[in-house]
């Protein structure tokens, strides 16, 4: 008698909905091209913030996505989950069908860090301006960073176990985590991601007590993370969701398998310690490594946190050397969020599936606006370059002090 494979985590589908595109496939083409969406900030209400520069999305329209009795009940960072998700269930191909069946077996599990800001800043305004009578019911729930989760289920008829996470921005990876631990425990499917929409007038006042924020006003170089100019990272909204499934059972219904999530580690070193981030993010690293059962030098390519301030630019830098020694500074490293700003628990969601499409298509994106790099790193810039791609890496801290590290395995190595 043999004993059964173990449960593996498995990417079948991904939707996003970013910056520099509203769908996966313009997503990827502007990635992969170096193509920035950084500008200038255009939020009414936001004119005169010394924040100048953002990654904005421009092109979704919130009624073409998302039905109406969703939409008066939610903010725009739900709204973006409720349409990733969608994208992402039709990638998997996964209809109602297949999930109305035993809807027992499909959960959600998100990560945000700003919550609904634009909601509640409009009932906020109705309340001291007209009273509580114009305050509408959805004010206690759809500002509150769980709301996303609960739409998506609620929407979507999932009753299996759903949860959020609030750890900070590196929660992205974090929820990842989540889903694959929950499928490797028996859940036949997860929808897992972060999206997040931090541009509302009240949103931005709140950040605006962020050391590391740029209030840079060129959008060529307010964000140059490993970098002598490097001044602040610029925020961003949008974000992305997954499908997690068994791999074995993913590939007994025709799915593709996209990727699989092999090793996660998450640590924390307390906020604004960037130095101590170095052995924070790098323990993460190795405890990562370890989980998917990897050797340092499998990582052919590293998608980094780039946070864009000096000390905690060279903290990663040295993280990324101290576990993988030789290798790391071999090892060719990227950073295409500089190209879409950083969306707190976003960011490395929208690196998660930049590294799963970088594997998928033997090319590492660039990194925007970087091309003058003052570290010891193979920081890709200026062109994508072709690679075979099996395994990467993908690198997420939090302003608060979270570290956190993913490891991504090629679709076809479930295969072997």
């Amino acid at each position: 008698m043999t004993a059964s494979r173990p449960r593996r985590a498995a990417v079948t589908g991904i939707g996003v909905v970013a910056p520099n595109g509203a769908s996966t496939e313009s997503f990827w083409k502007s990635t992969q091209e170096g193509i920035s969406a950084l500008g200038r900030v255009t939020r009414e209400g936001c004119e005169h913030l010394p924040l100048r520069v953002a990654g904005e999305v421009r092109d979704f329209e919130p009624t073409a996505a998302v039905e109406e009795r969703y939409l008066v009940q939610t903010d725009r960072f739900t709204h973006f989950a409720l349409a990733a998700t969608d994208l992402a269930l039709e990638d998997a191909r996964l209809g109602q069908a297949d999930t109305g069946a035993a809807p027992y077996s499909v959960g959600v599990v998100t990560a945000a860090g700003s919550g609904g800001g634009e909601f509640g800043q409009r009932e906020l305004q109705q309340l001291w301006g007209k009273g509580s009578r114009f305050v509408g019911p959805y004010q206690s729930i759809a500002w509150f960073y769980a709301a996303s989760t609960g739409q998506v289920s609620i929407r979507r008829g999932f009753k299996g176990p759903c949860s959020v996470v609030a750890s900070d921005e590196a929660g992205g990876l974090d929820a990842l985590a989540h889903a694959a631990r929950a499928v490797r425990r028996g859940t036949g499917v997860i929808v897992a991601g972060a999206t997040e929409a931090p541009l509302a007038p009240y949103s931005m006042v709140c950040q605006l007590g962020y050391e590391e924020l740029s209030t840079g006003d060129d959008p060529e170089r307010a964000y140059r993370p490993f970098t002598r100019e490097a001044r602040g990272f610029v925020p961003a909204e949008g974000g992305a969701m997954f499908v997690v499934e068994e791999e074995s059972a993913a590939r007994e219904r025709g799915a593709r398998v996209r990727a699989v999530l092999a090793g996660h580690a998450a640590t924390f070193t307390g906020a604004a310690r960037w130095e101590r981030s170095r052995e924070g993010l790098a323990e993460a690293v190795r405890a990562a490594l370890a989980d998917a059962g990897c050797a340092p030098e499998e990582i052919d390519v590293v998608f980094a946190d780039a946070l864009g301030v000096p000390a905690a630019d060279r903290a990663e830098a040295l993280a990324i050397a101290d576990v993988l020694g030789a290798h790391g500074r071999r090892v060719p490293v990227t950073a295409p969020k500089t190209g879409t700003g950083r969306g707190y628990c976003a960011a490395p969601v929208l690196d998660t599936a930049a590294a799963v499409l970088a594997m998928e298509h033997g090319l590492i994106p660039p990194t925007p606006h970087v091309f003058d790099v003052c570290h010891d790193l193979d920081l890709v810039t200026g062109r994508a370059r072709p690679a075979e791609l099996r395994t990467a890496l993908v690198l997420s801290r939090g302003l608060m002090g979270s570290n956190s590290a993913l490891v991504l395995r090629h679709g076809a190595t479930g295969a072997s």
